[in-house]
């Protein structure tokens, strides 16, 4: 744990006590601050009130003796209208604040100069947070990886010399951490998401380009308008960027030229690595990720063989394009991470012949965007609340069946993949979808996905032969 001594014998207001949230308190409690805890779930409270956390209802305090309020991310900040919450500290005059703020804050105060890296971006963060940390600690670096992925940034050791935090930030985080200033920043891409917490994609662009104004070392992937837009208003402030791509050459930076990755420096390029047969890193997307990843650890001082022997070895994320399983020539992806259409769309990319299992809870455009990779379909197998909607937007392009549920959408594409006389046919959960109509996340889905699959006779799990 870090503990949090800038808040030490001050009055703290802490709400959203779900795991990152108990851990902000107790980090806070730890050093030294006087902290009141709640949150509107009754179980959240009794769980933290058993864990130790001093909790009171908020609603009842004295916000005038509060030096700050800690907010959950998950709690709106702005939109669609502010917390109760938010309301009561505006009216006291204090700051609003996340944990990524407190973590900034600790680094500041005890060890500024702590390697500090920090990735976000609408798609592929998780992957490429993932990826730099496994760069790093195959080179024998120590690592804490954590924040939007795995552990709360609370929870890891506190920053010290040599020691490398590589935290994924979503939006929500990156709005509450206004002095956030890692050592490296990545955005990887702008597109439409979280507008109903944003609400534009201005301001939605805007948060996420306040990570990497504020970094040492600025590192932007341009293959989107607002990145590109981004990255020639720091050039045109006087800062260095390297930039990366997946789509179209550089002058310098890393870029991606089919399977392979170019390192351009002073208009000249050469060949730097391979990422053919490297699965979790199949595809355009991956490539991004990759392209970021290799730029953030070449200005942490790796090696280039370090980076190369780390990239062959990365066996990706779960729910990431995971390889799941083979039967006979079918193969069986757990794409359920991708939760809008962007995402959706990278995965659809990487296959040629694809039973799609697509629906949940839609978000804004739906799937309509994706014509362009309806050609790729073989058939789709329609889920959840999107099911109907999806349903009107493939029409006669694209041959589907409404499942409504995953189990019977599985068994229906494993059948008919099965039984697909052309190419290598993949069966693809990829659902465009937020999981909330029939799983609490996206990590339960793809497990039960997972489940699925494997259950299935005659199957060869990743990594066993066929």
């Amino acid at each position: 744990m870090i503990p949090v001594t800038s808040f030490s014998g001050k009055r703290v207001a802490v709400f959203g006590l779900g795991g990152s949230g108990r851990v902000t308190a107790a980090a806070l409690v730890a050093g030294g601050a006087d902290v009141v805890a709640f949150d509107d779930k009754a179980q959240s409270v009794a769980e933290a009130e058993a864990a130790g956390i001093p909790v009171a209802d908020l609603a009842r305090a004295d916000w005038k003796k509060f030096a700050a309020l800690v907010l959950s991310p998950g709690v709106p900040l702005t939109h669609p209208e502010p917390h109760w919450t938010v309301r009561k500290a505006a009216e006291a005059g204090i700051e609003v604040i996340g944990d990524i703020e407190l973590f900034c804050r600790e680094r500041r105060r005890n060890v500024p100069n702590a390697p500090f890296v920090a990735i976000t971006g609408t798609n592929g963060k998780s992957t490429t947070t993932a990826l730099i940390a496994h760069l790093l600690q195959q080179a024998g670096r120590d690592v804490q990886l954590g924040g939007n992925i795995g552990r709360a940034i609370l929870s890891l050791d506190p920053p010290r010399v040599g020691r490398y935090h590589v935290i994924e930030c979503s939006s929500f985080q990156i709005d509450l951490a206004p002095s956030i200033n890692p050592s490296v920043g990545v955005l990887l891409n702008v597109t439409p998401d979280h507008l109903d917490r944003h609400g534009t994609m201005e301001r939605y662009a805007a948060i996420k380009e306040r990570l990497v104004t504020a970094a040492v070392t600025p590192v932007i992937a341009v293959d989107d308008d607002y990145t590109q837009a981004i990255a020639d208003r720091l050039e045109r402030a006087s800062r260095r960027v390297i930039r990366v791509s997946a789509r179209r050459p550089l002058a310098d930076g890393i870029y991606a030229s089919a399977s392979d990755l170019v390192l351009a420096e002073n208009g000249a390029s050469k060949p730097y690595a391979s990422l053919a047969g490297i699965p979790s890193l199949r595809g355009v997307h991956n490539a991004e990720n990759a392209a970021a990843a290799v730029a953030v650890v070449r200005r942490l001082g790796l090696e280039d063989d370090e980076i190369r022997r780390g990239l062959s070895t990365f066996a990706g994320l779960p729910h990431r394009m995971e390889e799941v399983a083979r039967r006979g020539k079918v193969l069986f992806i757990n794409d359920s991470k991708a939760t809008n259409a962007d995402a959706a769309a990278k995965a659809l990319a990487s296959f040629d012949r694809i039973y799609w299992i697509a629906g949940g809870r839609p978000k804004e455009g739906g799937i309509a965007s994706l014509g362009d990779y309806f050609p790729k379909i073989a058939k789709a197998y329609l889920i959840g609340e999107a099911a109907n909607a999806f349903a009107d937007t493939l029409g006669t392009r694209v041959a589907h069946e409404i499942a409504v549920t995953l189990p019977l959408a599985l068994a229906s594409a494993a059948r008919d993949a099965a039984n697909d006389g052309a190419g290598e046919p993949v069966v693809l959960l990829s659902p465009a979808c937020a999981s909330y109509d029939q799983f609490p996340n996206f990590e339960r889905r793809g497990d039960a996905f997972r489940a699925l699959v494997l259950s299935l006779d005659g199957i060869s799990r990743r990594g066993e032969a066929a």
